[in-house]
């Protein structure tokens, strides 16, 4: 039995027309992203789709290249026997071509698959046989290296395409041929019938699947959830409804395609709202490429909030004694102001006159740094988030607005927006989007925007959807107006010796505002009492060590300085101050070793897989106990 229902009104077509039978949700009249996508291209011409950079200088490509280049690859791939309904794996970094290929796949009717380039060989030849994919899309050398070594498993991929030839002049293999080859053959199929590509649009339907987005394995082996037209769409048109992404806008994308966020964000939305998507160099430019392209709206994981918060906090530190008060008073007096905005409350006149003041002063040219001073919105979302954290960038100046979705729900299932917000929870229902609460906690979902199922498996498909209804396996509540709160995952929920029930997402949300700490996962199942692994911020860290003299070789002997173990601790009872006693952190151990996406502990999303967490540091576990 349910305890609360929140619904939103369906969302209306973004235009008007009648929609197709089967479907009532349409954006510009179109009901698949297809024939949005091609609508799009026709009408804008030369403007400007993309950016990326080349030699350092931002190079534009326009929507007619989109078009050119999702055609020719479309094309090609039906010139080598792609059939409606056949899986491509695209496994490449951020780049127009992985777009190109997205949609090209799509507009012919194939199901396009991302593939993560941190996945090792092993994973990349089960994610080929599971999803049956005939055709595989790689980046370069190192990605093909991958193929070559398991393609002995995969009878089933018919042609692998690579995208750039640097490393592999002179390379022959007759079941490989590159980018260029492939286009060629398309733009010939194009000559030899103009009409052929609209034909292909023109027959996808709104129940088709259009893509296989496989999760991120936090608590076991990935599942391909298969999202269909339809999904898209309702997602593309909800999303538009609740964020305020407008045309001509600039963003960065930066976070892996392969993640429904991401894909949401910089492929979907960018073509129904006529945005403009510049790449990212690389991981490691982000914070550069930010500062560089000052987008009009920007969504990230909540780790990349945490570092550039982590970051500001240096350099505040090392400002001199004016400038560090100057920066403390502008914050204290943004927090305030925050305070109201956040209520939906009206700003004193005085408080709002002391603010602009400590804008002009400091903040501005704080944003300025950040590369958020052209921001109206920015979003968080894919893992929790402190709420102190979210009140900072308030108090900056920059709106931060937290929702929360599944790759499940192919996008947004609930949503913060400026007119309806408050932190701490992920926003009330996103438009069209029920949420419910079950008996036992559990957050369930119903909308037009819920998966058709996972490929292959039907009986994990039949376990989360129930009678229409998605079950999350998140547990939250809903306030009486309408706000979700989410509380922690079923599967992680600890319950102590003692018989106490303790969500430990909300602890170690609270432990990662910390500037020191960059991650931590809270233990206790069964045990009397909680711990937590701690993962430093190397950056701060080292810093506060060289500040107070503290010798260290490495990483290792810098987690085991006694200085450094006395800082977390400070930090962890700090945390504690604010717990009930149960709740409370009694003993913590450092993690010795660096982690990045290529670990198995952390997603390419930069999420902790909690299990693999703590059967690998098993031996510090039981230290603690």
């Amino acid at each position: 039995m349910a305890r609360s229902t929140r619904t939103i009104d369906q969302p209306p077509s973004v235009a008007a027309g009648s929609a197709p039978s089967g479907s009532p949700f349409l954006v510009d009249g179109c009901d698949t992203l297809a024939k949005l996508f091609l609508r799009r291209c026709l009408t804008l011409g030369d403007r400007t789709a993309h950016r990326e950079k080349a030699f350092g200088i931002w190079q534009s490509h326009s929507w007619t290249e989109f078009l050119e280049g999702a055609r020719a690859i479309g094309l090609g791939l039906t010139e080598l026997g792609l059939e409606r309904g056949e899986v491509v794996s695209i496994l490449s970094e951020d780049r127009k071509e992985w777009i190109y290929a997205d949609l090209g796949v799509q507009c012919v009717g194939g199901i396009a698959s991302g593939v993560y380039t941190t996945d090792s060989a092993e994973q990349l030849a089960w994610l080929l046989a599971h999803s049956g994919s005939r055709f595989l899309i790689v980046e370069n050398e190192e990605q093909l290296d991958k193929f070559l070594r398991v393609r002995h498993r995969t009878a089933q991929v018919h042609r692998c395409i690579v995208i750039d030839r640097d490393g592999l002049h002179g390379f022959s293999d007759e079941q490989i041929l590159f980018l260029d080859e492939l286009c060629g053959a398309g733009r010939a199929a194009q000559e030899e019938d103009p009409e052929r590509f609209r034909r292909e649009i023109e027959a996808s339907r709104p129940g088709d699947v259009a893509l296989l987005i496989y999760t991120s394995g936090t608590t076991g082996a990935p599942k391909g959830a298969m999202i269909t037209n339809e999904n898209v769409i309702f997602s593309v048109s909800s999303a538009l409804r609740a964020t305020q992404v407008r045309e001509g806008d600039e963003q960065l994308c930066f976070l892996p395609l392969c993640h429904v966020l991401e894909r949401l964000i910089s492929v979907f939305v960018p073509i129904a709202a006529k945005s403009t998507v510049n790449f990212a160099e690389s991981v490691e430019t982000v914070f550069d490429n930010l500062r560089e392209v000052s987008p009009a709206t920007f969504t990230a994981v909540p780790r990349v909030w945490e570092k550039i918060h982590s970051r500001i906090q240096v350099l505040a530190a090392q400002a001199s004694r004016p400038g560090r008060r100057a920066c403390e008073r502008a914050i204290a007096c943004g927090l305030e102001r925050a305070g109201y905005l956040m209520e939906g409350r009206p700003v004193p006149v005085g408080l709002e006159a002391r603010f602009r003041f400590w804008d002009r002063l400091v903040l501005a040219n704080l944003r300025r740094m950040i590369g958020l001073d052209g921001a109206r919105t920015v979003t968080t979302g894919a893992a929790p988030i402190s709420p102190d954290l979210v009140k900072w960038y308030w108090a900056i100046g920059v709106v931060m607005l937290e929702g929360y979705g599944l790759t499940e729900s192919a996008g947004a299932l609930t949503v913060n927006r400026f007119d309806r917000n408050r932190v701490g929870s992920v926003g009330p229902p996103a438009p069209g989007v029920e949420i419910k609460v079950s008996a036992d906690g559990e957050l369930l979902a119903k909308a037009p925007l819920i998966f058709k199922g996972y490929r292959n498996d039907p009986a994990a498909t039949a376990r989360a959807v129930r009678d229409g209804w998605l079950h999350t396996g998140d547990t939250g509540r809903i306030d009486d107006e309408g706000f979700v709160w989410i509380t922690g995952r079923i599967k992680d929920i600890i319950i102590t010796a003692g018989g106490k029930n303790v969500a430990p997402a909300e602890i170690e949300t609270r432990m990662k505002f910390s500037p020191f700490i960059l991650d931590a996962v809270v233990i206790g199942d069964r045990r009397r009492y909680l711990t937590a692994l701690v993962m430093i911020d190397q950056e701060n860290v080292e810093r506060f060590a060289q500040e107070h003299r503290v010798a260290f070789s490495d990483f290792a002997s810098l987690c085991a300085a006694g200085p450094v173990r006395s800082l977390i601790g400070a930090e962890v009872e700090a945390v504690n101050a604010g717990l009930a006693r149960a709740e409370q952190v009694k003993d913590f151990r450092l993690i010795d070793i660096l982690l990045t996406p290529e670990d198995e502990e952390l997603t390419p999303t930069m999420k902790i897989r909690r299990s693999i967490v703590e059967r690998k540091h098993g031996a510090l576990i039981e230290q603690m106990y």
